[in-house]
């Protein structure tokens, strides 16, 4: 079964070698269907202690490394990269 990997903004640094990552979905209400978002907090293991609160990264689902942590840090998601402009001439 492969891993499950998210998305999400870190909202706090302060544990050691730990973050907290909230992973925002968007979902339609089953009768009204509203588009609304619904997030949710992941304690995410970060060995290097090197990434800090408003970073966007990405986090891969482990097995179990303490009580509240089962996902680990994978990288940072670059937010500020420019897209590639393409020329129609």
């Amino acid at each position: 079964m492969p891993k499950r990997v998210l998305t999400g903004q870190i909202v706090s640094d302060k544990g050691d070698k730990t973050v907290v990552v909230n992973v925002e979905r968007k979902v339609k209400h089953a009768l009204y269907g509203k588009i609304i978002r619904r997030s949710k907090k992941y304690h995410a293991h970060d060995e290097g202690n090197e990434y800090k609160a408003g970073e966007t990264v990405r986090i891969e689902e482990t097995a179990p490394i303490s009580k509240l942590k089962t996902w680990k840090v994978i990288e940072r998601v670059d937010t500020h990269a420019t897209p590639e402009r393409a020329d129609n001439a």
